[in-house]
């Protein structure tokens, strides 16, 4: 069984929905909101996503918890007040707020992920959501204002290596997922890099371990002293051989070559099913080199074919994709860029916000979950 999605309209917003469901198991349902009045004030905007988010919640979700969501806004530091005043607490909900403006006119637009048949509990920014023996800890919003993106980088990691730990949790065998989103990613993304490094480092994360699948991308919070924001995925109750390392040395070389520590993707696998996660992939080739620089629609096509290998290395395909965020340097691309997504891809929920990469020459990633149902006796199923 691979995702099933569909589109559906409430309050002047658009919703797509992708879901999977299998008898006896945890239903899982990613959504991407939308607004279409996308002429309105912040406030109205926000205000129709609230409506459509509590209407999927209430009418569409049945017994669907939401563990995590994230807004994308146009301009955190004057939006920012009027979705704090509107957020609703109830339910819990790991919610991540990032300054990277839709690429479809509106001001917000909305990710959430879901999940039936967890016991879901608030912790420090986020939640935790138990099922069937494991634990699922979702974090957002890490952020720090001590020192420049180095120190700021360094604080947030060891004050998320401390959380897992105060749960019974390790950063080198529980964290599946991690998101850093860096204010003027050209200036700010090299201290990034180095405190990670130095952190995995002394948590035994190497070359010759694993290190974790992640997103490095400009983002910006409304608190301009914050450089660096942070959200985390981690899974207590894996075993040894759940999680799988991607690679796809056909067609992308080892971040490590070009000084960078993080996994392409991660394929974990569960009893019921497994979820392929992949972190922002570019238009890259095997030697580490831009393909088609300065040529939007070939390194669209040359990172979807990145995407595509990662999938299959993985055991999936783009029929199995759940959700997808597109990251695109020059907005004015964006209508070239979604004609070849909307051609290639049909109704898979995704959003495109702009969102400088991590490396100048690259004009768009692209980040994606994916499900496909299988059989995995050696482990519970999700």
């Amino acid at each position: 069984m691979c995702f099933s999605s569909k589109v559906l309209f409430y309050s002047d917003v658009r919703i797509e929905i992708g879901y999977f469901e299998r008898s006896g198991g945890i239903g899982e349902c990613h959504a991407m909101l939308h607004v279409t009045d996308t002429q309105a004030p912040f406030a109205k905007q926000f205000g129709d996503i609230s409506a459509a988010y509590f209407y999927l919640l209430s009418s569409y979700g049945g017994d669907l918890r939401p563990v995590f969501k994230r807004y994308f806004l146009s301009d955190a530091a004057n939006q920012i007040a009027v979705l704090r005043a509107g957020e609703k607490p109830y339910p819990p909900c790991a919610t991540s707020v990032v300054q990277q403006p839709p690429l479809d006119g509106g001001k917000i637009a909305l990710w959430v992920y879901l999940q039936s048949d967890v016991e879901v509990a608030a912790i420090p920014s986020g939640v935790t959501a138990d099922h069937n023996g494991y634990r699922h800890i979702w974090t957002a919003g890490g952020t720090s204002l001590c020192g420049a993106s180095a120190d700021q980088t360094e604080t947030l990691l060891a004050r998320y290596a401390d959380l897992l730990a105060g749960l019974g949790c390790a950063l080198e065998n529980d964290c599946v997922r991690t998101w850093f989103f860096v204010q003027n990613v050209d200036v700010n993304y090299g201290g990034v890099v180095r405190a990670r490094r130095g952190l995995f480092e002394r948590h035994g994360l190497t070359p010759q371990t694993h290190y974790i699948t992640s997103t490095g991308i400009e983002g910006r919070h409304s608190d301009p002293r914050c450089t660096v924001l942070f959200d985390a995925y981690a899974v207590q109750g894996l075993q040894p051989g759940q999680q799988t390392y991607l690679h796809a040395r056909d067609y992308l070389n080892p971040t490590y070559e070009y000084g960078v520590t993080f996994e392409r993707g991660v394929r974990v696998r569960y009893g019921d099913r497994s979820h392929v996660l992949l972190s922002g992939t570019a238009s890259i080739d095997n030697r580490g080199e831009i393909v088609a620089p300065e040529d939007i629609a070939g390194q669209t096509v040359r990172m979807l074919e990145n995407v595509e290998a990662l999938l299959a290395e993985g055991e999936a395909s783009a029929d199995d994709l759940a959700q997808m965020i597109v990251y695109l340097r020059d907005a004015t691309d964006y209508p070239a860029v979604r004609k070849i997504f909307d051609d290639r891809f049909g109704p898979v929920p995704r959003v495109f916000v702009h969102a400088p990469v991590c490396r100048p020459g690259w004009l768009i990633e692209t980040e994606c979950i994916a499900v496909r149902q299988e059989c995995n006796p050696q482990f519970a199923p999700l």
